[in-house]
């Protein structure tokens, strides 16, 4: 019977575990995809995952506000990115799937290049 406590620990243990990760889908569109561009405002490097906040003048000329959730720093860290890879005021394009809600402005990336300098990250695995 004393196994039977460190059991129920192990089931508690691992149910928490699933219920930390999430499936994109539930949140976003991931069979579409979207393209936006514009001035890098926060670059956040952080677990469970990197976030991009971006501000982006739309078709009227007024600004809006992206956030674009990108992909635990340990696997960035294995395509050589790191926490100064991007900057404040950075230039950026960004494709990935919208968001569920649409007022949010949210964007699983899938993509994010740099033109100033030609660097790119993903759609095919890492950067180019």
């Amino acid at each position: 019977m004393k196994t039977f406590p460190l059991l129920i620990a192990l089931v508690v243990a691992s149910a928490a575990s699933v219920a930390g990760h999430h499936s994109f889908a539930a949140y976003y569109f991931e069979d579409q995809s979207v393209t936006i561009e514009g001035k890098l405002v926060t670059f956040e490097y952080k677990s469970p995952h990197a976030w991009v906040y971006m501000s982006v003048t739309d078709a009227s000329g007024a600004e809006q506000q992206y956030s674009a959730e990108w992909a635990n720093p340990n696997r960035l860290s294995r395509d050589g990115i790191t926490k100064d890879t991007l900057k404040a005021g950075d230039h950026v394009i960004v494709t990935g799937s919208p968001g569920r809600n649409a007022g949010e402005n949210k964007i699983h990336l899938k993509q994010i290049e740099r033109p100033a300098d030609g660097w790119k990250w993903g759609r095919g695995g890492g950067r180019r």
